[in-house]
């Protein structure tokens, strides 16, 4: 199946989802419970919105793989695999804020084809599919196109292991006298897509699963901006950054100065 087709069904599942998130109940009747900390919240949305992706498809191409973050799992032999996060920032939906969204990506052969981010407070769509450039709700979007490192809007976020934070805390603490400003969404794909639209500069953050990454990743990297880890290779849960070209390297070696390849 071309990219082209992958991306339109994953933006069709993407709108279910969305759809049945906006229908979800307010706290304090909300389920929440834990997962790796006290403070990585998992909701019953999550898992209701995740069941309802994998079997949309599941029933659009019965032989592909599916990962899941909530652990929907599915092998396939057709050589597609999808990564889905049913609700990148469950902290943010919890509380009510904003900064939440539905991630679907597809690969092949270990290469991510099409990616679909959809934030359903914010109406936004945001899509892209690997040579096609990307979109927000359909109008192509690029990320920012010059400037300097002392004006650069840089986004990040945290580990839900608490002696991890403190580590990237003080990479924040050093980088804070270097940039124009710091910002903190709780949400990967969100500040993936903030970049490829130039609403941030850059971006960085160690500890990403790849369900947290892929679909923004690419959706970034088509809207022009280098993507990859601190070495130039491809995005980890070591450490994923996304930056305005004109900004990676420089933000690169400031957080390797700054001491991110021990968080």
């Amino acid at each position: 199946m071309p990219a082209e087709e992958l991306l339109e069904l994953a933006l069709d599942v993407g709108r279910r989802a969305t759809e049945l998130l906006r229908a979800a109940p307010e706290r304090p009747s909300l389920r929440v419970d834990t997962k790796s900390s006290a403070t990585d919240l998992v909701t019953e949305m999550d898992q209701a919105v995740e069941a309802l992706i994998v079997e949309q498809l599941r029933g659009a191409r019965p032989d592909d793989a599916i990962v899941g973050e909530e652990g929907g799992r599915g092998d396939g032999g057709s050589g597609v695999c999808w990564f889905i996060d049913p609700i990148d920032g469950t902290t943010n939906f919890v509380y009510g804020h904003p900064g939440y969204a539905v991630s679907i990506a597809a690969r092949v052969a270990d290469v991510t084809v099409a990616g679909a981010v959809l934030v359903p407070t914010l109406g936004e769509e945001f899509a892209a599919r690997l040579g096609g450039g990307a979109t927000c709700n359909g109008e192509p979007i690029r990320a920012t196109s010059a400037g300097t490192v002392a004006g650069a809007l840089v986004a990040t976020g945290f580990s839900y292991d608490a002696e991890r934070r403190i580590r990237q805390g003080k990479v924040v603490t050093e980088l804070l006298g270097q940039v124009r400003d710091l910002r903190r969404m709780g949400a990967a794909a969100v500040d993936l897509c903030s970049v490829a639209c130039g609403r941030v500069d850059g971006y960085f953050e160690a500890g990403l699963a790849p369900w947290d990454h892929m679909a923004g990743a690419l959706i970034a990297a088509e809207a022009g901006a280098w993507v990859g880890d601190l070495d130039g290779g491809a995005p980890s849960t070591q450490m994923t950054v996304a930056a305005a070209p004109w900004l990676a390297s420089d933000l690169r070696a400031l957080l390797t100065t700054a001491g991110a390849r021990e968080v």
